[in-house]
């Protein structure tokens, strides 16, 4: 945590804006985006069971449609191509 102060008579716009540059100036606003998407690498053993629950649940769907259970699918814009 930093431990920025705010000084006296100082808007908190001008507070907020010094922080930032501070933030900025040491590298802790770089360091926060290059992890906040970071995903572990999975082990293949992990990988094999997601990819065979996915297509287990796929192939569910697939069926309940194919017996009418759930609505087909239907056109949009984005699923033409």
């Amino acid at each position: 945590m930093s431990e920025i102060k705010r000084k006296k008579g100082e808007s908190f716009e001008a507070f907020i804006r010094r922080v930032k540059r501070r933030w900025q100036q040491s590298g802790k606003i770089l360091q926060a985006r290059k992890i906040q998407y970071f995903e572990p690498s999975k082990s293949k053993n992990m990988q094999k069971r997601s990819t065979v629950s996915r297509l287990q649940k796929y192939s569910k769907i697939e069926y309940l449609r194919k017996v009418g259970r759930l609505p087909a699918e239907e056109e949009t814009k984005f699923n033409k191509f």
